[in-house]
């Protein structure tokens, strides 16, 4: 558990670096700091990963 937090705060300190230097828009760095807690797999990953793919379908038009 201590990983999978780590690693969800580190993916939210990288999206708040690369949006401060102005790298990538706040969507982008929003679906970076999701994939953190898919990364992490910690209880919020099931939705965040249903999230995403509906945003990947909706995207692709499928």
């Amino acid at each position: 558990m201590i990983v999978a937090l780590s690693t969800t705060i580190l993916f939210a300190i990288i999206s708040a670096v690369l949006i401060r230097g102005r790298r990538v828009s706040l969507p982008t760095a929003l679906v970076l700091w999701l994939s953190g807690f898919t990364a992490a797999g910690t209880g919020v990953a099931g939705p965040v990963n249903d999230f995403l793919a509906s945003l990947v379908r909706l995207v692709s038009g499928h």
